[in-house]
């Protein structure tokens, strides 16, 4: 099974993946980790990564193809990023993890250290940086939902209901291809 999780900074989608990872034993790539990674190899915050990236399109396209290249390429895995509900194009089950900007930003603070206000301020530019980027290099609109099968609220529900949901839809999926 290939499963992708997306969704925008702070919506729980790392919680999420491990969740299910852990669950069914899935292998788990994540382009966010990738990012920062990248961004701690170059010695950058990861804000100035981003407008980094946004001044060569390198980082993202090596990303995301490698990211492609994996998820379409593996059995019983879960693709993690913004982009891998539109990148893996063979994906069994695409899911989109949405919350408000102020819950994110909550969260976000509370991970990273931060303020709340200086989480919010960091998100949007963040948000606009790919959605930027996103559009440029791919023509892809982050803010259509029209890959996605299911859109769930993270600021509704925590990890474990949303897990209990996309085991519902895991359950569906296997009985339809003749896997139960």
């Amino acid at each position: 099974m290939r499963i992708t999780i997306s969704g925008p900074p702070g919506s729980g989608t790392t919680s999420l993946a491990r969740y299910l990872a852990g669950k069914y034993g899935l292998d788990l790539i994540s382009a966010g980790e990738v990012f920062r990674q990248l961004a701690r190899e170059h010695d950058m915050e990861l804000a100035d990564f981003g407008r980094f990236a946004e001044s060569d399109p390198s980082v993202d396209r090596m990303i995301d193809a490698r990211q492609k290249e994996i998820g379409e390429s593996t059995d019983n895995i879960i693709v993690e990023g913004r982009l891998s509900g539109w990148m893996v194009e063979n994906a069994d089950l695409r899911i989109w993890l949405a919350a408000s900007l102020s819950c994110r930003a909550k969260r976000i603070a509370g991970r990273d250290g931060m303020t709340e206000e200086g989480a919010r301020a960091y998100t949007e530019n963040r948000q606009h940086s790919e959605a930027t980027r996103y559009r440029t290099y791919y023509d892809i609109d982050i803010s259509d939902l029209a890959p996605y099968d299911i859109v769930l609220s993270s600021e509704t529900f925590g990890v474990d209901a949303l897990g209990a949901i996309v085991d519902a839809a895991i359950a569906c999926l296997a009985r339809q291809k003749g896997r139960l």
